[in-house]
């Protein structure tokens, strides 16, 4: 009698959101999922149906591991600035990680094939909205312990930060080395007042 091979949902939503975030939505084929995930076609369908789930999973395990991760750094200093600053040197880090590729899986959502899906569309849309959010309540958690002025601008600020996010994750690995990216980093913030 043959042995049961096991199978292990998490790893395989973990190994699919490496290819989807290595290689985009459309870019990711059947055969590098299945390949990836270690399951075949059949097995594909009955458990996730389309790969349109699958990639519904696959954003909800990156943003309860990477983006979690990344957005904790904004309640790990005391100090705005400083957390801004560990906010964005781990994005540095991150992005200088040969073992990690060079964009975020949010970032490369927001192309046409992903949005133009209602349910990615949403879901996308949903996990952007969320990401602002936070920081805006921690620069509004900094204004109201006066660390920031009571006219300071919260919303507009969060705003203009995750804009900025969503080029530098463009153009970081491409056009501009480290040093450079950190010196825009400083004046986006200084010119913030953070």
């Amino acid at each position: 009698m043959g042995r049961r091979l096991e199978f292990n949902y998490g790893r395989a939503i973990e190994r699919a959101t490496k290819v989807f975030w290595a290689k985009g939505y459309s870019a990711a084929s059947m055969r590098d999922l299945l390949r990836a995930m270690g399951i075949g076609e059949g097995s594909f369908y009955h458990l996730f149906g389309s790969k349109n789930r699958l990639y519904l999973e696959c954003l909800k395990r990156y943003n309860e591991t990477v983006t979690r991760q990344r957005l904790d750094a904004l309640d790990a200093e005391p100090s705005v600035g400083k957390a801004l600053r560990a906010f964005f040197r781990g994005l540095i880090d991150d992005l200088d990680n040969p073992k990690k590729p060079h964009v975020c899986l949010m970032a490369r959502s927001l192309s046409s094939d992903v949005l133009d899906e209602a349910e990615l569309g949403a879901s996308v849309k949903s996990g952007m909205r969320l990401f602002e959010e936070r920081i805006s309540a921690r620069l509004e958690r900094a204004k109201g312990d006066g660390e920031l002025p009571s006219s300071f601008q919260t919303d507009i600020s969060a705003q203009i930060i995750f804009t900025f996010l969503q080029g530098y994750f463009r153009v970081v690995k491409v056009l501009k080395p480290r040093e450079e990216m950190w010196r825009q980093i400083e004046v986006l913030l200084g010119r913030l007042g953070l």
